[in-house]
């Protein structure tokens, strides 16, 4: 008999303060990875699908999947300003101290995107 299937696996590639583009609150993000491999007798193998990420509002629950550049950017942004790898707080990256104008760039990248229902 021989057992196989899939697994995945969730990682959290850091804690970012951000804007919500859902609620506008100024609330942590996690930055997280999903990765879904092929496993046999319970041991992955190999990936079977591109890596997913995606980006959840702590106050609200909003989540939004990003491509893999959005999350390299701002996994890169995080760092510059002080948010740690691996799901440090720190930074105070997306706010600036001051409310977002009516109208203005956020600086958001998933700002104005619909959130996912989990």
């Amino acid at each position: 008999m021989i057992i196989f299937g899939t697994s995945s696996k969730l990682v959290q590639l850091a804690m970012l303060n951000l804007l919500c583009g859902f609620c506008g609150n100024p609330s942590a993000h996690p930055l997280r990875k999903r990765v879904t491999k092929f496993s046999l007798f319970f041991i992955p193998l190999f990936p079977i699908a591109p890596a997913k990420h995606s980006i959840q509002c702590t106050f609200c629950g909003a989540q939004t999947e990003i491509s893999k550049e959005s999350a390299e950017q701002l996994l890169a942004q995080g760092t510059t300003q002080g948010a740690a790898p691996g799901g440090m707080p720190g930074g105070q990256q997306g706010m600036g101290g001051v409310p977002p104008q009516p109208g203005a760039q956020s600086g958001n990248p998933f700002a104005g995107q619909q959130p996912q229902n989990p």
